[in-house]
């Protein structure tokens, strides 16, 4: 006999502002959520905490959530992991979501596993997508259906993985920055905006924030529409200038992989790949990347590649849109004296 188990409850996204703005992260989650919720014919909610917050609820509608959980309380003006986590959990307890999802950013890698322990739910990280399906565990008979398929990249980004998660809920993930498309905001959409009382005390929270002091990204590769980016193969960080003058030269953002930034040729602000930014350029130029799977995975939906390495066989030729074989010593100065020759004329 076939026992069909499908859990009920929202889908939730963890809507993660500082100082007033919304992160691009819970916004892009948004659209995929959005998906989840129609697929699961549930409905999409985002939970916003903060203190004197409520006026980006309304940004929330516009981006798709049916529900915006809203609590405001002094003590959740600055994040604390505490008072974020007793408040979710408060929240999840009376509302029992079957999905939350949180940005894999900084906060969101620090909350999500500690509401996961409270919760004793699974939690999936750093997922690069998302899907619903069923599932059937060996030997019992039972189809789970609608589950949340969790799908990362494993085992140093050489496999792909898909977690799923039968019998704890909600079922909970952080997501890529960067890895799903940015929904349009729909300015006619309504929803409804649900005040929540927090119930906090100072007593609850082990750290008293005096200052907070957040050093800004050196370069935003999300928003760049070409990049210029070298790999190891460019040699030192003196000739790493020539990704640096190519990139001037077009008016686009230097970038680098993990191998260049481990190496000391460009800061990690600037580093494409699993580890670092997933890009979607109108044109990505990659100098001196061999192209391994871990890099390919932050760039690899990039309009148009263009590739020069020395290496015919690159892997990174398998996903280039255009090839150049040859020296990137010889190359990249003749593109160079090429762009800078047009612009004078």
């Amino acid at each position: 006999m076939t026992i069909k188990v499908n859990r009920k409850g929202d889908v939730w996204v963890f809507a993660e502002q500082h100082n007033g703005h919304i992160e691009e992260t819970p916004l892009e989650l948004m659209g995929k959520a959005r998906w989840l919720a129609d697929t699961l014919k549930v409905k999409l909610a985002a939970v916003l905490l903060g203190d004197e917050v409520g006026e980006l609820a309304g940004q929330l509608v516009r981006y798709g959530a049916d529900t915006v959980f809203l609590a405001q309380h002094p003590l959740l003006k600055t994040y604390q992991t505490n008072s974020y986590a007793k408040v979710l959990c408060d929240l999840i307890q009376r509302h029992e979501p079957q999905i939350v999802l949180y940005g894999a950013t900084v906060t969101g890698r620090d909350l999500a596993p500690r509401i996961a322990s409270a919760m004793k739910a699974g939690l999936t990280a750093d997922c690069t997508d998302l899907q619903i399906g069923d599932h059937t565990p060996a030997g019992t008979g039972e189809v789970h259906e609608n589950l949340l398929f969790q799908i990362r990249p494993a085992f140093g980004g050489n496999i792909i993985a898909t977690i799923i998660n039968t019998d704890r809920w909600p079922q909970m993930a952080t997501v890529r920055e960067g890895v799903m498309r940015m929904p349009e905001p729909d300015t006619q959409r309504k929803g409804r905006i649900v005040e929540e009382t927090v119930h906090l005390t100072p007593e609850e929270l082990p750290l008293q924030i005096l200052e907070e002091h957040k050093q800004p990204r050196k370069v935003n590769l999300k928003a760049a529409r070409v990049i210029v980016a070298g790999g190891a193969g460019v040699g030192s960080r003196e000739n790493f200038k020539l990704i640096w003058d190519l990139a001037n030269s077009l008016g686009a953002a230097p970038a680098g992989t993990r191998a260049a930034v481990d190496l000391g040729f460009i800061d990690h602000d600037h580093q494409v790949g699993q580890t670092g930014t997933t890009v979607r350029p109108n044109l990505y130029i990659a100098v001196g990347i061999s192209g391994a799977i871990q890099h390919r995975a932050g760039m690899d939906q990039s309009q148009k590649i263009v590739a020069i390495n020395k290496d015919p066989d690159a892997p990174i030729f398998g996903i280039a849109h255009y090839r150049i074989v040859g020296d990137l010593n010889d190359v990249v100065p003749r593109m160079i004296k090429a762009l800078r020759e047009k612009a004078v004329r």
